[in-house]
């Protein structure tokens, strides 16, 4: 029985639901992309509700450069926090897009390379022992900023321990814990955003919400957008180059997107429309976010599960999940009600989000069977996680240059990966 037998689906790739069966299965792939895209801006301090739209607008633009034949959601990426914090608190939001836009242009290029050379070149450049220790430094990097969230708070522009904070995060994460060994069906596949929910109540119980804010707020709001030559003059900064070398992390994660999905689906993305056409289309997805000040998006595994459970492949409920991600954007008593939500909430649900981040980049060493006995894997891999973890970082200060350390480990370990001989 081949794949195709295999797989029988609800609804395929090109067909679409009555209305009412529509507006229901696009919102559920809203919800089980919501916490996540949301979080990502609210860590970064960018504008959740251009997160949305940004979300929404890429989305879009994924299904129509790939011609329709993908069934997947992109959201923020979490890749992309550390550079965008470090840039836009250094230099400023603006220098964090131009690095967004930089790294969507080696999407282009790779989307071109692989049109003309194949795949193998790159799997060649980014093989595991590279981009699983690459993604285990993405997660711990990220580990102090959900400690500081889930235990401090600020008064007086000081950092001070809190209790109730530590309270309301613990509760969060056990919620968020909770949800993801114990509940089934749909319900398994938003644990963040059932966490987020569950802490908040918690947080309007102990006193820490204030709703002045979304009584103030207007009910249609257009978001907080950051466009070049409309609301700034852009600059070329070479700081921004730090965001690059992330991008050979995020397409290495786009590419194991596409065969989850093809496993899922029980088709060939990776054939038909092609790797070249969804890297392509994730890059312009990417490009688009940049050009209106939101988080750089990534394909979402979050979607690709609610498929996998549902059976539910077409791309007209995606798509309605992102018109409805856009209208959303607009409530601007919808931003409001984000904006309340206490910090320690989200660093409840921040310490397992960046250390479930951590441990997918040991599970790819596992998956993979690196073997780490080897003395060359195991130089590669404990180069790279050192850096990283360790907070090493490049300065140029004759040119401006600062790479942070996820992407100087990133390039480390691509280099040590070329020449170090495998035998």
């Amino acid at each position: 029985m081949d794949k195709k037998e295999r797989v029988q689906p609800i609804l395929d790739v090109h067909e679409k639901p009555g209305l009412a069966l529509w507006i229901t299965l696009s919102l559920q792939h809203l919800f089980a992309m919501f916490g996540a895209t949301v979080l990502v801006p609210i860590l970064t301090g960018l504008s959740a509700s251009v997160a949305l739209a940004t979300s929404g607008i890429g989305t879009l633009t994924y299904l129509f450069v790939t011609q329709g034949k993908i069934p997947a959601y992109l959201g923020s990426s979490f890749a992309f926090i550390s550079p965008i914090i470090v840039l836009s608190t250094t230099h400023n939001v603006e220098t964090a897009m131009l690095g967004a836009f930089l790294a969507s242009l080696v999407y282009g290029l790779m989307a071109l390379l692989i049109n003309r050379f194949g795949v193998d070149w790159l799997m060649r450049l980014l093989p595991p022992v590279v981009v699983g220790p690459i993604i285990i430094v993405i997660g711990l990097g990220l580990a102090p900023t959900a400690v500081d969230m889930a235990m401090n708070q600020t008064v007086n522009g000081e950092k001070v321990y809190s209790l109730t904070n530590l309270l309301i995060a613990g509760a969060t994460l056990a919620f968020t814990i909770l949800a993801i060994v114990a509940f089934r069906g749909f319900a398994k596949q938003i644990p963040i955003l059932l966490g987020i929910v569950f802490g908040y109540l918690v947080s309007c119980f102990a006193g820490l919400v204030d709703f002045q804010k979304v009584i103030d707020a207007p009910w249609f709001a257009i978001p907080d957008f950051t466009i070049p030559f409309v609301t700034y003059s852009p600059e070329w900064n070479v700081a921004a180059l730090a965001m690059v070398p992330i991008a050979i992390v995020t397409i290495n994660e786009h590419i194991g997107h596409q065969i989850v999905l093809s496993e899922v689906t029980g088709k060939n993305f990776i054939k038909d429309p092609g790797l070249d056409k969804s890297i392509l289309a994730d890059g312009a997805a990417m490009m688009f976010a940049s050009f209106l000040g939101g988080p750089p998006s990534t394909t979402y595994g979050e979607n690709i599960g609610v498929l996998a459970i549902t059976r539910i492949f077409s791309i007209f409920v995606l798509a309605g999940a992102a018109v409805f991600a856009l209208i959303l954007s607009f409530v601007g008593k919808f931003s409001a009600i984000i904006s309340t939500i206490p910090t320690a909430v989200m660093g409840g649900v921040s310490i397992l989000l960046f250390g479930i981040i951590a441990s997918s980049g040991l599970r790819m060493l596992v998956d993979e069977r690196v073997d780490l006995s080897l003395n060359r894997n195991l130089v590669i891999s404990s180069v790279i996680i050192v850096l990283g973890v360790g907070g090493a970082m490049l300065k140029l200060e004759s040119i401006n240059l600062e790479l942070p350390a996820m992407a100087l480990s990133a390039i480390v370990g691509v280099i040590l990966n070329a020449v170090i001989p495998k035998k």
